[in-house]
């Protein structure tokens, strides 16, 4: 019980020490606000750049192309050994009349000239649409249906899709690490921002030590003083990652220059989520500032 008298205490001292220092206290509350409107901002962004990169992933699509010689039954035989396959997620056969009659439906002049094909005279090939689970083993995978009897060719973009692979992997790092450094850069200022308050208050610890307050007892009042600094401060970060970012796909429709392959993130649960991890980065970096500024800075 002791213990929960004391943390109240603490909670309370910590509370009117933000209001009694009020001018300090805004001052750390405006640098945690900006710092973290950064990273809210550099988060939400980071985790659409992935999404925009598994998007484009999961459309990528593998095209087998058959020998026009293939029978039926040699067909339900390829199309048991490509759904049987490690890397393979979906298996759609389409007829070279499906083909034709999809491309038909594209251009009137197509459409004049495929409608005077007959089944003999169709010069496209069956084939089969695949998705692969893992799209860094595409080739392998190719190479692999490449070896089937009575295949002809696969498309894939070879070349193309690798290329595509590197650069949203190096995006993905230099997102990632861009949100890192912009953390890091947060609890650097904000430590030093806290640091000034606290300095400011050196009479005050000096008091406490005289009357003999321990260690613990001087340093915990700072430290939650610190968490209320950063909920305070992650209030407006809360309020722009929330109906910001709502307004922004609303906006846009879910879709950045109207492309499928741009798409945003739904913003629920989404923005809950970021927003939770702001408010934690804020709680974090205000009491870790808190208790460096007072055991590094102040000695105590």
């Amino acid at each position: 019980m002791k213990i929960f008298r004391m943390l109240g205490r603490n909670i309370r001292d910590a509370f009117k020490s933000v209001f009694r220092n009020f001018s300090l206290s805004l001052a750390s509350i405006s640098c945690i606000t900006i710092t973290l409107i950064i990273v809210a901002i550099s988060i939400l962004a980071t985790l659409n750049v992935n999404n925009f990169a598994k998007v484009m992933k999961e459309d990528v699509t593998m095209v087998v192309f058959l020998n026009t010689e293939t029978t039926a039954e040699e067909e339900e035989q390829i199309e048991f050994q490509l759904k049987n396959m490690d890397n393979v997620e979906s298996v759609e056969f389409r007829s070279k009349e499906d083909v034709k009659n999809e491309m038909a439906g594209t251009s009137e002049t197509l459409r004049s000239i495929m409608e005077e094909w007959d089944e003999a005279d169709n010069p496209l090939k069956d084939n089969y649409l695949i998705k692969v689970t893992d799209i860094e083993k595409i080739k392998d995978t190719a190479n692999e249906i490449q070896k089937i009897e009575q295949v002809d060719a696969v498309n894939y973009g070879e070349g193309m899709i690798e290329q595509l692979i590197t650069a949203y992997d190096a995006v993905q790092k230099v997102s990632l690490l861009v949100v890192i450094a912009l953390i890091v850069v947060t609890i650097f200022l904000i430590i030093n921002t806290i640091k000034l308050t606290i300095f400011s208050r050196k009479r005050e610890i000096s008091i406490m030590r005289l009357v003999g307050a321990s260690n613990f007892t001087i340093k915990n009042p700072f430290v939650i003083e610190g968490m209320f600094l950063g909920i305070l401060g992650s209030i407006i970060p809360i309020l722009i990652t929330t109906y910001g970012y709502l307004a922004f796909y609303n906006h846009f429709q879910g879709y950045l220059f109207s492309s499928p392959l741009i798409k945003l993130i739904k913003p629920e649960p989404f923005i809950y989520y970021v927003a939770l991890l702001v408010l934690v980065i804020g709680i974090i970096v205000g009491m870790l500032g808190s208790y460096r500024a007072v055991k590094k800075y102040l000695k105590v």
